[in-house]
């Protein structure tokens, strides 16, 4: 065979070999986006979006965790890509070197978190030697600190006992203590069991927002999912917002409360809808930075972070549907 036979056959094969090679990788499966999420009312549309089936073709699991620092945990370790948290916490993930980025807002608490007590403790200055429970996260403790505070107490005036939301009402069904740092639904749990209101995040605005975080790594590897669970959520929010009986319906008893109560419970959130994320995300001046300055704010001065974080690069609003 002469030799440019030979060269050109070597070519040819070469180039086939690419193209097998290329439509290999074309066909690989699209990576999982696995979210994590918890019993928390501001997220239950991302859950009804899951019941109405929005995620069913897509590659897109909902993992409900017990509590959001098992969420964090799992998406600190790598066991997810996405996590819906407050603010804080991504902040205190920015600052441990967990690249997040905010591509959603949910809600913004105003009356959902709640420091509640046993009857008889009537005023925040009776908690002096008491027995809190309060979950071991930044936005407990922010809740706790922002409240001592005005009641002027110090953290260690109290016993913090740290237990999460489903293991806090039954630890005070059982007289084990005397307060809780909760949030809803807990917190109507909490309050069939007696336990009186002190305060709430009405008193604390801006404090308590509620986001969806993604690892930086799969904003890149995972753009498709990541627009498909934007769109199903949005989606469901629009379903609860024009039936919302129908949608409490299904939401309820996930949250262990029946869909009255879930209806007043909502009340206690402000959910952020397509527009709110297009103003706090996009653009050059995104508003939720002035929003992570203030909580970043409270939270040195609750020494919950230890320098201020950066804020650039920390929203990212490329991947909600068109307003």
């Amino acid at each position: 065979m002469p030799a440019m036979d030979l060269d050109r056959r070597l070519l040819l094969v070469g180039a086939a070999g690419v193209s097998v090679a290329a439509l290999a990788a074309c066909q690989q499966p699209e990576p999982l986006l696995r979210v994590a999420g918890n019993a928390w009312v501001g997220y239950a549309p991302l859950f009804l979006a899951r019941e109405l089936g929005y995620f069913n073709h897509t590659k897109l699991r909902l993992l409900e965790l017990p509590s959001n620092s098992a969420s964090l945990m799992a998406l600190a370790s790598g066991q997810v890509e996405a996590a819906a948290l407050t603010l804080d916490e991504v902040l205190v993930a920015r600052e441990g070197l967990v690249d997040l980025r905010v591509i959603m807002v949910f809600d913004e608490s105003a009356g959902a978190d709640v420091l509640m007590a046993r009857p008889g403790i009537t005023r925040l200055a009776q908690l002096r030697g008491q027995r809190v429970a309060v979950e071991d996260t930044a936005t407990g403790a922010l809740m706790l600190a922002s409240a001592l505070a005005a009641a002027g107490l110090r953290p260690d005036d109290v016993i913090k006992v740290p237990l999460s939301g489903p293991t806090q009402v039954s630890s005070f069904a059982r007289q084990e203590v005397d307060a809780v740092v909760s949030f809803e639904p807990f917190a109507t749990q909490l309050d069939r069991l007696g336990a009186v209101r002190l305060v709430d995040s009405r008193q604390f605005p801006g404090a308590v927002v509620d986001v969806l975080a993604v690892r930086a790594a799969a904003v890149t590897r995972s753009p498709v999912q990541i627009g498909q669970l934007l769109a199903g959520y949005f989606q469901a929010l629009a379903m609860l917002q024009k039936s919302p009986a129908q949608a409490g319906h299904l939401m309820a008893p996930a949250l262990g409360i029946s869909t009255a109560e879930l209806t007043a419970a909502l009340q206690g959130v402000r959910l952020m809808t397509l527009a709110d994320n297009h103003a706090m995300l996009g653009g050059a001046a995104p508003g939720l930075r002035p929003m992570a300055q203030r909580v970043s704010e409270l939270m040195l001065g609750a020494r919950l972070l230890t320098t201020p974080p950066r804020l650039d690069a920390l929203a990212d609003g490329r991947f909600l549907p068109s307003a």
